[in-house]
């Protein structure tokens, strides 16, 4: 089986008609995706179950904590999650755009696979921020992370409609003649209703991508301001 062929879309594809070593790309690519959502709930579980009793807490009485100097947004776990959450979206972003992007790395991995590691990454480093903030939200530093609460969102909606759109195993989307070709033994009015959904789904993912990039260069301009005024004021973390 040609693994050009091989599509990432609704459609259904029959097991038995991949050949072993596809068979074993699909069941590594499996694994890869569940090993990313393991670590993502198992992060998110940790956060919570060691900060709870904190967070919890009234804003004006955390001070009073034990895990205050620790857990608040200055503190070393607390300015540790923002580092680490920031660089997680930064490196998520930027690397999934400089792959798509650049033709001499259009044959380093499968593109789809880059867009899997972008979630992964956008997912988690929101997480991250989220803690870091301790759920205090206030001034420029609120723009941001709305901004960033409406990439993620915005990102979950283009996910449900990328997948939607018929795809090569490499991630290269499949043009209205290809997929007619591939679809020659349907019938006809059943095609034709399939080429009108593409259509839609073409149509909504670029309106997707006006509304999804304004809120990413938003999050992310403000951040590396918040980050400026940080090392001007000169909270340090561990360095």
């Amino acid at each position: 089986m040609d693994k050009g062929s091989l599509q990432q879309s609704d459609e259904n594809i029959d097991i038995t008609d991949i050949d072993p070593a596809d068979n074993k790309l699909i069941t590594g690519h499996r694994i890869y995706l569940f090993s990313m959502v393991i670590f993502v709930v198992a992060v998110l579980s940790y956060l919570v179950f060691t900060g709870i009793s904190f967070y919890q807490v009234q804003i004006e009485e955390r001070f009073f904590h034990p895990d205050y100097l620790r857990l608040k947004p200055s503190g070393i776990w607390g300015h540790g999650l923002g580092i680490i959450g920031s660089l997680c979206m930064i490196t998520g972003v930027a690397s999934y755009m400089i792959r798509k992007r650049n033709r001499k790395l259009h044959k380093v991995g499968v593109l789809k696979h880059w867009l899997e590691f972008h979630i992964f990454l956008c997912t988690l480093g929101p997480i991250l921020v989220l803690f870091h903030t301790s759920f205090k939200f206030g001034g420029l530093v609120a723009v941001s992370f709305w901004s960033m609460v409406a990439v993620f969102i915005s990102g979950i909606i283009g996910r449900f409609i990328y997948i939607r759109i018929p795809h090569t195993i490499e991630g290269r989307e499949l043009s209205l003649s290809e997929v007619r070709k591939m679809n020659t033994g349907m019938d006809e009015s059943a095609l034709e209703r399939r080429i009108e959904r593409l259509k839609r789904m073409q149509e909504l993912f670029r309106y997707w991508h006006v509304a999804h990039l304004p809120f990413a260069i938003i999050m992310l301009v403000i951040m590396l301001i918040h980050v400026a005024v940080t090392i001007t004021f000169g909270y340090n973390w561990i360095f």
